[in-house]
């Protein structure tokens, strides 16, 4: 069963609970979830299009169903609903608000290369450590990513609604999203299912199968090479990491019969996780 609006909401209540240190993201993630649901009443359709005579040749092909990289799209309304994001920030973190309007209005930050670029891994890290020395900010940074992300989610949401039960039977096996081809960074693991794996897409919502033994950044599946941390009173969660391509993944571990969680909620409520992963030299 799909999280419904309401359940994530009482989910981030209960984490601010038990991780106080996140209620300020908890509470923009709350804020966005209400934002999201509203936008995606009123959206029709999507500036995105998908060739639909094309479908089984580009799952077959390794290529995501929508392509930014590939074809210029019109971003008028994501930029829209990006500000709409940073006024979100506002009412919750003002002083990194503000610092996320001094990057994004500087007249060298390119809103449409940036937005297509970052489906590019290697190009986002560049980014990042040019946005922080121009501005030394890297809370800023870090929200400015998670805004620009979330811009299109709406937009990316409605294709994976749409053609999601098509891809799920077209045996996917690829590590990033066959809808918009961007990378996981957190999947689940359930044990109703035979333990299989999921990856889970923050920019389109989309989940897919994936071998559950393979780094789904390098496509490593010796098992020797694979490892995972688990943190003492964190059962539920682990990090899954490759030793080949140093990569890591946080995962959820869902027991029988447990309610669908909301991921997007569940990211949040685990950066800690992302903080060990880099300190183990993982990123």
């Amino acid at each position: 069963m799909v999280a419904t609006l309401r359940d994530s909401l009482k989910t981030i209540e209960d984490y601010k609970s038990a991780h106080p240190h996140y209620t300020e993201l908890l509470d923009i993630m709350a804020d966005i979830l209400i934002l999201r649901e509203e936008y995606l009443k009123n959206l029709k359709d999507s500036i995105f299009d998908v060739e639909e005579n094309l479908i089984y040749q580009k799952m077959n092909g390794g290529l995501p169903l929508v392509d930014l990289t590939a074809k210029k799209y019109d971003l008028k309304r994501p930029k829209e609903y990006f500000n709409s994001l940073v006024c979100i920030t506002g009412k919750r973190m003002p002083e990194v608000a503000k610092s996320i309007l001094d990057v994004v209005n500087d007249p060298q930050f390119e809103w449409d290369k940036c937005i297509c670029t970052s489906f590019n891994s290697r190009f986002e890290e560049t980014k990042d450590k040019e946005a922080q020395t121009d501005h030394d900010d890297e809370e800023s940074i870090n929200l400015i990513d998670f805004l620009l992300e979330e811009s299109l989610r709406p937009e990316l949401e409605i294709i994976a609604r749409k053609y999601g039960e098509i891809v799920e039977k077209s045996g996917w096996s690829e590590g990033y999203c066959p809808i918009c081809g961007k990378e996981p960074k957190i999947g689940e693991i359930r044990e109703d299912e035979n333990g299989k794996r999921y990856l889970f897409c923050h920019q389109c919502g989309f989940k897919w199968n994936f071998n559950r033994i393979k780094c789904p950044f390098c496509g490593n599946d010796e098992q020797h090479s694979l490892a995972y941390f688990e943190v003492e009173g964190d059962e539920r969660y682990r990090i899954d990491v490759c030793n080949k391509c140093w990569r890591y993944i946080k995962t959820v571990e869902l027991p029988k019969s447990c309610e669908e969680p909301n991921m997007d909620v569940e990211d949040i409520a685990t950066l800690h996780l992302d903080m060990i992963a880099y300190d183990e030299g993982y990123n």
